[in-house]
């Protein structure tokens, strides 16, 4: 561990630290710190890179136009994450894409740790303590105090021996090739596509009765989104979604009404209340009114509503869960990372003409699950289908 650490946003440093991690070998740990919370964008404000032979480096990544020579001194190599599908995202964006990963907080989990962050997981490998204070900081301060400098760079420099233990324990526990496929399905997961109304995620929106009031947040959520893209600043500091709801369910009939509403608060609630105004009479006057339900987001309800709406789908999901749960816990690792949730009531709701093992088995790969859950689930989730298909199987015995 080094006892003071620089950020490199010069070429010259830059340079000098590609040399340095091209000239090395072997995995490299890589971490990024993001502002959420504090700005619009997801983009990298530090990209931490660490590689034996080579060292630590800190990089500050808006200070330079493209990362090339970073993804050329290190592309071959396997990359080490702590939960790496939240740092792909933002890497991709400045060019930096692996060709193979480990994932240190997937691995705790398909090894069925109880604690599966960076802190616990160090701690359990290596015996050392981290310290996590810094992790909801604003990462786009410049400068950024030593403090935090040393937070980053202890999130890189145990990670590779914290690989190396795993992938012990990974080939103890005869999940190493489980791993993998995880590893490469997180590695090569296409981006989710844009959600069709993206304003229903509003926190408190069910307070909302009509269309007409779900116009008005619709647009105040809008003119919300539009500046702090503007501004790149996290649309909950200019105007919390409770001050949004708030201003929907009070409906202030004029400008300085709704200036004067306690409940509507925010770092720009009163400075732009031009622009939040505009947004309530527009969506007062907007003849595209949305739907009390949201459309499209999936194509079947919420399980608590299958008991009414589809008794047998309601069985086939209650009893599949339970042995989903039951074999998981002969594989010593959480549920839900041996079959996604969205799976298994994708599955209920509408299983295949084949029922069977082997054509759940499919039914499952076609839905995106890995070779070895449906291996694993198949047999369980077809033996659930045949219980809830009996007539001993009513409600009282699903749910138990």
């Amino acid at each position: 561990m080094t006892d003071s650490y620089a950020v490199i946003d010069t070429q010259a440093a830059y340079d000098a630290a590609i040399e340095a991690l091209a000239s090395a070998s072997g995995p490299v740990a890589v971490d990024v710190e993001r502002a959420s919370g504090f700005r619009y964008s997801q983009r990298a404000y530090l990209v931490q890179v660490f590689r034996r032979g080579a060292g630590t480096y800190l990089i500050d990544a808006p200070a330079f136009d493209e990362h090339a020579a970073l993804q050329g001194a290190i592309g071959d190599a396997e990359w080490v994450f702590h939960a790496a599908s939240q740092d792909l995202p933002s890497l991709r964006e400045i060019g930096l894409v692996p060709r193979e990963i480990f994932d240190t907080e997937l691995t705790a989990r398909l090894l069925g740790w109880p604690k599966v962050g960076l802190a616990a997981v160090t701690e359990r490998t290596v015996g050392i303590e981290l310290k996590k204070e810094h992790s909801a900081a604003d990462w786009s301060t410049r400068p950024l105090p030593d403090a935090w400098l040393e937070y980053a760079a202890l999130d890189v420099e145990y990670l590779l021996d914290v690989r190396d233990r795993e992938d012990e324990a990974l080939a103890e526990a005869g999940k190493s090739d489980w791993a993998r496929a995880e590893f490469e399905h997180v590695r090569t997961l296409a981006p989710k596509p844009p959600r069709q109304e993206p304003w229903r995620r509003l926190s408190g929106l069910h307070a909302v009765r009509g269309r007409r009031a779900l116009a008005v947040a619709r647009e105040l959520w809008t003119a919300r989104e539009e500046y702090a893209r503007e501004r790149d600043v996290s649309p909950g500091r200019l105007l919390p979604d409770r001050a949004i709801v708030a201003a929907v369910l009070a409906g202030p009939t004029s400008r300085s009404a709704l200036a004067g509403l306690k409940a509507f608060t925010g770092r720009a609630s009163r400075t732009q209340i031009d622009r939040w105004w505009n947004a309530m009479a527009a969506g007062r006057a907007s003849d595209d009114l949305p739907t009390e339900r949201a459309k499209g987001e999936s194509a079947f309800p919420p399980p608590k509503a299958w008991r009414d709406r589809n008794p047998e789908a309601d069985r086939r999901l209650k009893l599949s869960r339970a042995a989903i749960a039951e074999r998981a816990d002969e594989l010593e690792l959480p549920a839900e990372n041996l079959l996604t949730p969205d799976l298994l009531r994708r599955i209920a709701w509408q299983p295949p003409a084949d029922a069977a093992a082997e054509g759940i088995g499919a039914a499952l790969r076609d839905l995106g699950a890995r070779d070895w859950q449906a291996q694993e689930t198949a047999p369980a989730i077809a033996g659930a289908f045949v219980r809830a298909a009996q007539p001993a199987a009513d409600d009282d015995e699903a749910a138990s």
